[in-house]
């Protein structure tokens, strides 16, 4: 396959990061090396959802990849009669993710989420996704979360973030690529990685994502992680 290796037996061409392809099947190995505390994010995800599962609860999850993290929660709620959907705007996903996790309570759908009609919910989660909606679609997507959340429901998101200045911003980058060489990924690599993702990921600052939330309709957001650029924020109806 032609492009630049990006670690993992991932190639990708320059701004052109996809999710797509030959590359599922690398998907889950690459991310929880390049994600700090990837599994750990996952643990928080799993022990804050208790609190908003209830016994009828529809609960979704938004760019759900492979469907690890949705097939955790599901596992998670077997006692429950609880309904546990994960959604994805790539086909590839959505097909690795129904072959490799099945529960009678869990259901993988492939649908673009702006378009997507979500059922009355309580607790919906999307683990570094939202950073790779349009910027100027992303608050659409923040608005039509609030809208379908029960009161007292919850939305819990992981991002990467920027800085509030260039300084930290330069510490942020220096402290990222420093843990990247530590798990065995090349300086080329990396800036290849970098490359890739040239106008598909955009990231908020947490001040910029707080705003968003607080503009659908949010009033009580609590940052629940943190790991230099690698933030989760938990926001409840």
């Amino acid at each position: 396959m032609s492009g630049n290796l990006v670690g993992d037996n991932i190639t990708t061409q320059n701004a052109g990061w996809k999710f797509s392809g030959e590359m599922v099947k690398d998907f889950e190995e690459h991310v929880s090396k390049s994600v700090p505390l990837y599994n750990e994010g996952h643990d928080i995800i799993l022990k804050i959802s208790d609190y908003f599962v209830k016994d009828d609860s529809i609960c979704y999850e938004i760019g759900t990849s492979t469907g690890i993290l949705s097939y955790k929660l599901a596992k998670r709620f077997l006692d429950r009669d609880a309904k546990f959907i994960g959604l994805d705007i790539e086909e590839d996903m959505i097909n690795s993710a129904k072959s490799r996790y099945k529960l009678d309570s869990l259901e993988f759908l492939y649908a673009d989420v702006l378009e997507f009609d979500f059922k009355p919910s309580d607790f919906i989660t999307s683990y570094y996704v939202v950073q790779f909606v349009r910027p100027s679609q992303r608050q659409l997507l923040i608005d039509k979360i609030y809208k379908s959340l029960n009161w007292g429901g919850a939305f819990l998101y992981f991002e990467k973030v920027r800085a509030p200045d260039a300084r930290f911003q330069d510490i942020m980058t220096g402290v990222y690529n420093e843990y990247k060489l530590e798990q065995g990924y090349s300086a080329e690599e990396i800036i290849q990685k970098s490359r890739s993702l040239k106008g598909v990921l955009e990231p908020f600052s947490t001040q910029g994502n707080i705003d968003m939330l607080k503009r659908a309709g949010f009033i009580d957001i609590m940052s629940v992680a943190k790991f230099g650029p690698f933030e989760g924020i938990l926001a409840i109806k």
